[in-house]
């Protein structure tokens, strides 16, 4: 292996994001183990990683099993001779109104979001801390800063992940060569709302606006070059911090759309999604919900939060 080629570890790598990522970085040539649930997902991506020019194997995994995880990446480190960058992005969601929705849901999505991500970085700096380097990106999104009515649980979890990679990189800060690296996507048009458990009555789609998982894919294979903190995707930064100062009132709309919305979209009955257990099949990268020409109104949205912001904090002083 050349001294120069990168050795990426990838979680939920069968679909969306994990796997445009797993792509971005074959064609860099890079050596890839990639893990999830389905191996038919993982076989079709790691494919496709082979034919962009990388290496890939691949690796059944539950990351909600701490000791899954440990076995992971142990194996990991052996095939590929070291860990350059390892990246966490397996997520699930439950929409619904929080007492629509099952206790035991709401629990496999905190597990999932949050507890399997301090699973891995669990496995994984020891790994970087024999190295002296490393990179670990967590992948987390929009709801990290912006809480979500009718999906409190994945509110909950992102919240978490957000405080649990600010903690890593408190305890990592004598670690100068290993970095906690933060991505927080708006929307991105992925599988992942097929995936998703329902109980709101009404079909899932996705707001307009939507990113394509291949530029978070580059944000994030960006990382292994330039590392960072924190890297926003769909707005800039200072738009999604100021967001903030709105977030009791942007609550609040939010859970008056979402209530709206249920009410007139297209029926649909409940549903797990794949909370419990892997998709059959392949499910490939895209949602398949994009048109062709439509603007990203992301960043719309996110001037309107960053003015409404403004306005309370005015409001504030003024009080």
């Amino acid at each position: 292996m050349k001294q120069d080629t990168l050795r990426v570890v990838i979680t939920g790598a069968s679909s969306g994001i994990g796997a445009a990522t797993a792509i971005a970085f074959a064609r860099q040539g890079a050596h890839l183990v990639l893990g999830a649930r389905g191996r038919e997902g993982l076989e079709d991506i790691a494919g496709r990683c082979r034919q962009a020019g990388g290496q890939a194997t691949v690796q059944v995994v539950d990351v909600t099993d701490a000791d899954a995880v440990a076995s992971f990446a142990a194996g990991a480190r052996e095939a590929l001779g070291g860990i350059d960058l390892w990246f966490s992005d397996v997520g699930i969601g439950v929409v619904g109104k929080y007492l629509d929705v099952p206790m035991a849901d709401h629990r496999q999505v905190v597990e999932t979001n949050l507890v399997s991500h301090m699973n891995e970085a669990r496995a994984v700096l020891p790994v970087f801390v024999a190295q002296g380097r490393g990179i670990w990106v967590n992948m987390i999104s929009l709801g990290g800063y912006f809480a979500t009515p009718y999906a409190a649980a994945y509110a909950a979890s992102k919240f978490g992940l957000r405080g649990f990679s600010e903690a890593l990189r408190g305890e990592m800060h004598d670690q100068p060569h290993i970095h906690i690296c933060d991505v927080y996507p708006t929307f991105v048009d992925t599988p992942a709302i097929y995936h998703a458990g329902n109980y709101t009555g009404a079909r899932l789609t996705y707001p307009p606006g939507m990113l394509a998982p291949e530029k978070v894919a580059r944000a994030v294979v960006g990382l292994a070059r330039r590392p960072r903190a924190t890297t926003v995707v769909g707005m800039p930064e200072t738009v999604l911090k100021l967001g903030q100062f709105a977030a009791p009132l942007g609550a609040v709309l939010m859970n008056r759309f979402m209530g709206k919305w249920s009410k007139h979209a297209e029926p649909a009955r409940d549903t797990v999604g794949t909370m419990y257990a892997p998709p059959g099949g392949a499910s490939g990268i895209d949602g398949g919900q994009r048109r062709p020409g439509q603007r990203n109104t992301a960043l719309a949205v996110g001037v309107a939060v960053a003015g409404v912001a403004l306005a309370v904090r005015l409001l504030n002083r003024r009080s």
